[in-house]
């Protein structure tokens, strides 16, 4: 399936979002970024998959201060279309109020649904290496 340029927009929009929301505590939001069913894969941080809105919303209330204050989206990367579902990577770089940084990678599922387009399925990736290694 081609995407049209109004797709693609919606699409890299979606994923720019999820860095507003989560930076201002807009958990009561995160509707708007995914479908009900999320699957969040953290297992690169030991903390398996969250299975949910409500359980995504919970980890980052616990997380509490250890939580980013900025989530920065780049490289976003939409290939793969399949019908109503699509394959977007992109990068992360969340810094911390201690100054400190990290970075990631995030490998998505996006599918469109009766409120647009949401994120079904997230795999982030930790990068802790150069080169890939």
């Amino acid at each position: 399936m081609t995407l049209s340029a109004q797709d693609r927009i919606e699409i890299t929009d979606l994923i720019a979002r999820h860095g507003h929301l989560m930076d201002a505590g807009e958990f009561d939001r995160m509707d708007e970024l995914f479908t009900a069913g999320i699957i969040y894969e953290l297992s690169d941080f030991g903390l398996g998959e969250l299975r949910g809105i409500p359980a995504l919303r919970d980890a980052a209330i616990r997380l509490g201060d250890a939580n980013p204050v900025g989530h920065h989206i780049t490289n976003v990367v939409i290939a793969d279309a399949d019908g109503d579902s699509v394959r977007v990577q992109s990068k992360g770089i969340g810094i911390h109020a201690d100054g400190t940084s990290r970075s990631v990678g995030y490998d998505d599922v996006v599918v469109r649904d009766g409120g647009g387009w949401r994120i079904s399925y997230r795999k982030v990736i930790a990068r802790r290496a150069p080169l890939g290694a």
